[in-house]
């Protein structure tokens, strides 16, 4: 199986995809193979199984994706501060990788939109990296090398890539939102190249 990093996101509105692309693109500026994968809404009340493949859309993030993936781009939106539920509880099912060590030294990235400028962005970033961290990953931030991150008057933050996308969830990304979302995932692939 050749390397792949894994770009896993989840995306309620629409703006944490399009930013899985363009970090996606980046990745493949380097000549990278890339597996976009999301995971399922949850629902409080059961009433029948989900199917296993969406459908339309991205296909679920399964753990065999993420145990086999060489680097990771982690993307969620923001809910008061904090990763989405439906991403939690994808990390909530990957105790077998942890006792196995199946993540150890693969670099990983985080990403995230919210409805307003501050809207918990640096936190949610945050809060997506304790299961990285446990599990034993390298986390990447971006740097001050990319013109764009001191520049932007909407997202994007040393923690990772991040959108401002509007009280309805209708503002595209900008022009600085997406020069982060590719130089994310062009470093994410250098890295991940320069340690395979």
């Amino acid at each position: 199986m050749s390397a792949y990093i894994l770009v896993l996101y989840y995306s309620k509105y629409g703006s944490v995809k399009q930013m899985a692309q363009r970090i996606a693109n980046g990745i493949e500026s380097t000549g990278m193979a890339v597996k976009i994968r999301t995971v399922p809404n949850l629902s409080t009340v059961v009433k029948e199984a989900a199917p296993s493949i969406p459908e339309q859309g991205d296909l679920y993030c399964t753990l065999e994706d993420l145990e086999n993936c060489a680097g990771l781009a982690l993307g969620s939106p923001t809910r008061f501060g904090n990763m989405a539920s439906e991403m939690k509880y994808f990390w909530d099912q990957s105790t077998s990788l942890w006792l196995n060590g199946a993540l150890h030294n693969k670099p990983a990235c985080v990403f995230t939109a919210s409805g307003s400028m501050h809207g918990g962005q640096e936190s949610t970033l945050l809060s997506m990296l304790p299961p990285l961290f446990h599990h034993g990953m390298m986390i990447m931030g971006l740097t001050n090398a990319d013109a764009a991150l001191s520049n932007t008057k909407t997202g994007g933050t040393p923690y990772g890539a991040s959108h401002v996308s509007g009280p309805r969830h209708d503002q595209a990304l900008s022009p600085d939102e997406i020069l982060l979302c590719e130089a994310q995932g062009k470093r994410l692939a250098e890295v991940v190249l320069k340690l395979n």
